[in-house]
């Protein structure tokens, strides 16, 4: 299981995904959950396999209670279930002892967070924190569950090299000119521009999303390993905090989403709040498609220029949960 980092923490959610007593699966470590918020905003999670037939409790619904709490229904003998796991058969009238083990779940603020049940091995990043104390949030988008491993999306997002082969019919990337990276163990900086080519007013009018790109891209990547990829943006309007999410769903499916925050300068910045969602939706949706195309465990015979990021993945990710040589600061 090595593969899936157990230990790790992962970000199942931010409460703005989740509607009240809407039952939603969630899958960590090969194992579907089912997770909903009830009346009163407390999040509960179970295993989503009834333990009467197997029903998935997700696709059953909520019933609340009195007291706002609620319950979730298996969808094939509308079997109730609370938070604990327990039910009560019918003709009994008597709760049963938990059947359901539940999921822990760390909440911070909005954040969702859970080990899977597993010992902890390394912290949650407080990162998330200050930038929603320090933000304003956006929203949440590309939610996605790709066909691929963990170590494969994250040399992925760490591939600076890629963005001007995957995410070129997108930004128009000229070249990437890397700046610096900063190693600091489990936590890394990358800092890097890149230029884009002109759109036509045409092009933007049918792409909106194009008005809130600027002409340099200047990138700074904040990387918290192994769950967490924030891009800071900046423009005369305003900053943005991209937050990419990565969860192993399984050992060879990982879902990865974005959670956007943004400070601004300039008024017109919130109107741009879809735009910067619709840019990013895309962004993932490349991603995925490339990982689609690309045969596992080919040996890697030529190396390009500035991987030092995916060798800081590739590093970690061989020596979880402990920290190896990192290098403070490379180019």
């Amino acid at each position: 299981m090595k593969s899936m980092l157990q230990g790790a923490p992962w970000l199942l959610a931010h409460k703005s995904m989740l509607f009240v007593n809407k039952p939603r699966k969630i899958s960590l470590y090969g194992t579907d959950y089912v997770l909903w918020k009830d009346g009163v905003g407390k999040i509960n999670a179970l295993p989503n396999a009834c333990p009467h037939m197997g029903a998935m409790l997700s696709e059953g619904w909520c019933e609340q209670k009195e007291d706002k709490s609620s319950v979730v229904v298996c969808p094939f003998h509308a079997l109730e279930f609370d938070a604990e796991g327990c039910t009560i058969l019918p003709g009994s009238g008597k709760k049963t002892l938990p059947q359901l083990q539940p999921l822990e779940l760390i909440i911070q603020g909005d954040f969702i967070w859970s080990y899977g049940g597993v010992e902890t091995k390394v912290p949650i990043p407080n990162i998330l924190n200050e930038v929603a104390a320090d933000y304003e949030f956006i929203g949440h988008t590309a939610d996605t569950s790709v066909e691929t491993d963990l170590l494969s999306m994250l040399l992925n997002m760490h591939d600076y090299n890629h963005q001007n082969g995957t995410h070129r019919p997108l930004f128009k990337i000229e070249e990437v000119q890397f700046g610096k990276f900063i190693d600091n163990g489990h936590e890394s900086h990358a800092f890097y521009n890149m230029p884009t080519a002109k759109s036509s007013l045409r092009e933007k009018l049918q792409n909106t999303a194009l008005l809130a790109l600027p002409k340099v891209i200047e990138g700074h990547l904040e990387n918290h390993f192994p769950s967490l990829v924030i891009f800071h943006g900046e423009s005369a309007l305003g900053k943005v905090a991209q937050c990419h999410i990565f969860v192993p769903e399984s050992e060879m499916r990982t879902r990865t989403y974005i959670l956007m925050f943004g400070k601004g300068k300039n008024p017109a910045f919130k109107m741009l709040g879809n735009n910067f969602l619709q840019l990013a939706k895309v962004v993932v949706e490349q991603d995925a498609d490339i990982l689609s195309k690309i045969y596992p465990n080919t040996p890697q015979k030529i190396k390009l220029n500035n991987e030092v990021g995916m060798d800081w993945v590739r590093r970690n990710f061989a020596s979880f949960p402990e920290i190896v040589e990192p290098n403070f600061s490379s180019k």
